[in-house]
């Protein structure tokens, strides 16, 4: 039976709106919200993306919402909500799934009777999900509301379900959030009590043993940096490609949603808001996603004397004991509307044309590369010694150390900004670890395991170097806290590791996590050598013959060797020049890093999970 009231399928109604064979774009030109020479565009760019024509209307702001849900009201016969809509049952949301919601943009509000009422954005797309909406709501009823209203409904009746998810997003077999079992915190303890004790009773052994890991974690760590060198520096020798600005016209462009979590940044908003402007993706498929902490009140004060263009939305974060960056991208990904989900921090400045290009980066690779990974530079490199320094290291390991272990075909520890990621995959892998505060890296890992590549694309966003002491050192030890914590984590089960990466990716696994972590945590040993040269003794030297100290100093020079090449070939670029004569006093650097690490290793015990906060937009210099 078919009525204007309904279908009938199952025995259960569906009240469908009842379209009317008149257009959207006839409705707004007979309202006079539209004039033909913008219609004819905007249907032209519809017929491309595959786009609701009121959707690429709004986001160019040729047409107001309320106008827009006039004609939609009009063309479908349905009935408009005006103001905010009545809270939601949360039952009824549970019953069809937040997740369901927010996909097809409604929300179920009460039940009527024997129906019920329900609000949508979307009133094109219902037919295609009637036999679900009956299955599990019975019999329905439509109204229209705009979609910044449907989003919030969802959120206000299912907030403490995703909040809860967000925190467990990520299987558990690959989460830290339980502290890394079996090994955790009492099994780390006992190693660092008998590491003491064979210190005491068998300080002999112990310093052979120190000796061969040491040895051998320079002989691997040198060795991926010169292939990855060699790599690179191959590829500069082949003739350029010639650039050409990434535009679009010859492929459907997808929606690409951009996360850009905020936590007490309200002195750099503004210039965040002009740097996001400054891209050249259009506006229709662009979903920029300002992921704010609940609690962080002084930067909700700052976004509410900003006005945000509608391609820009604000999606607040529950309060939690967990309080960490990916969580709050866990939560938002609810809400993202794209194919692919980018990450970009708020201090950054990306080129304009850099989601262009990494939209037909992605078109152009197989299905299995499922990241693409740009580098970072930093816009205040000049600032002082440290961003100087700074900016070498970001060189050195963007475009040197890691684009070259990519090409090796080795897994890599992801950058926590300028990445973009297919949305089914992330998905598939279970987002990000919540718990883990180097997510980025962990991810990378995650991605490897499961048979994903990543690709690096030459483009640059600009980043704040941080240049202050005190700052560098909070920063950089919560990022090797989170290599701890990621090496601890994949290693509960070693052979299924094995099994997941192979030999030569499985020892890549350890000599960039343990290896890093190892050689700035005994560095110091190394160093202390050259107090030889000043007729001071350190006392472990007499544990072994002065053979073993010296190929050990013959494979710390090498070593140095090598990192200060590839430091002058990541800086020798015409943008980077000026940082040539500084390269040579980055083995003033890097103590700072063993600094973190110390640090690192007694949060790992104390407080695993807690995010030491860098601040951003305090140092003016450079600005973009």
């Amino acid at each position: 039976m078919n009525t204007r009231s309904g279908n009938f399928q199952n025995g259960k109604a569906v009240l469908l709106p009842p379209k009317s064979s008149r257009r959207l774009g006839e409705i707004l030109q007979e309202r006079h919200h539209l004039p033909g020479e913008a219609l004819k565009g905007a249907l032209a760019r519809q017929r491309r993306h595959a786009l609701p024509l009121g959707e690429i209307l709004l986001s160019e702001g040729a047409l107001g919402e309320d106008a827009l849900i006039d004609a939609l009201a009009e063309q479908f016969a349905m009935r408009p909500m005006k103001g905010d809509l009545p809270a939601p049952d949360p039952a009824l949301v549970k019953r069809i799934g937040a997740d369901f919601c927010l996909r097809h943009r409604l929300v179920p509000l009460r039940r009527e009777g024997a129906l019920t009422l329900v609000a949508t954005s979307n009133p094109a797309g219902m037919a295609q999900i009637r036999a679900r909406l009956a299955a599990r709501l019975g019999p329905v009823r439509l109204v229209l509301a705009p979609d910044a209203r449907i989003e919030a409904a969802i959120r206000s009746a299912a907030q403490e379900q995703l909040s809860a998810r967000a925190n467990m997003l990520c299987p558990p077999d690959f989460s830290c959030r339980s502290w890394a079992r079996p090994i955790g915190r009492p099994a780390l303890l006992a190693i660092l009590g008998a590491a003491a004790a064979l210190a005491i009773l068998f300080p002999h052994a112990l310093m052979w043993m120190i000796f061969l890991w040491i040895l051998m974690n320079l002989t691997l760590t040198t060795l991926i940096r010169l292939c990855a060198l060699v790599m690179q520096l191959a590829t500069r020798l082949r003739p350029a490609a010639q650039y050409q600005q990434a535009t679009g016209d010859d492929l459907r462009l997808p929606v690409v949603s951009v996360l850009v979590p905020l936590h007490h940044e309200d002195a750099i908003l503004p210039r965040l808001i002009r740097r996001l402007d400054a891209t050249t993706y259009p506006r229709a498929l662009l979903d920029v996603v300002l992921v704010l902490e609940e609690t962080d009140t002084q930067t909700r004060a700052a976004l509410a004397h900003i006005s945000l263009p509608r391609w820009i939305r604000v999606v607040r974060v529950p309060p939690s004991p967990l309080q960490t960056k990916p969580r709050a991208m866990n939560y938002a990904l609810h809400f993202c509307r794209g194919d692919i989900i980018g990450i970009y921090d708020a201090e950054d400045a990306p080129e304009a044309d850099q989601i262009m290009r990494i939209v037909r980066h992605f078109h152009e690779s197989p299905p299995d590369v499922a990241c693409i990974q740009g580098y970072l530079d930093f816009y205040n490199a000049r600032q002082n010694w440290l961003a100087r320094c700074f900016t070498i290291e970001y060189a050195l390991w963007f475009r040197v150390v890691l684009h070259g272990i990519e090409r090796l075909g080795l897994p890599v520890p992801l950058g926590g900004t300028t990445v973009f990621f297919r949305r089914d995959a992330l998905e598939r892998l279970g987002a990000w670890d919540a718990h883990n505060v180097t997510e980025d890296a962990d991810l990378g890992f995650r991605l490897a395991r499961i048979g994903y590549r990543c690709a690096f694309l030459d483009t640059t966003t600009l980043e704040e170097a941080n240049c202050r002491p005190l700052r560098w050192v909070r920063q950089r030890s919560r990022w090797l806290k989170g290599y701890a914590m990621t090496w601890i984590t994949h290693m509960r089960a070693p052979r299924r590791l094995w099994r997941d990466l192979g030999a030569r990716r499985f020892l890549a696994f350890h000599v960039l996590l343990l290896g890093t972590l190892s050689s700035f945590a005994l560095a110091p040993m190394i160093w202390s050598l050259w107090l030889i040269s000043l007729g001071v003794v350190p006392f472990y030297v007499h544990f072994l013959p002065w053979t073993a100290w010296s190929v050990l100093a013959t494979g710390f020079v090498t070593s140095e060797i090598v990192l200060l090449a590839g430091g002058l070939f990541a800086v020798s670029g015409p943008a980077h020049r000026h940082l040539l004569p500084w390269v040579a006093t980055m083995m003033f650097y890097w103590p700072l890093a063993t600094l973190a690490v110390y640090k690192a290793l007694y949060e790992l015990l104390v407080a695993p999970f807690y995010w030491d906060k860098t601040s951003h937009g305090e140092d003016s210099h450079d600005r973009p």
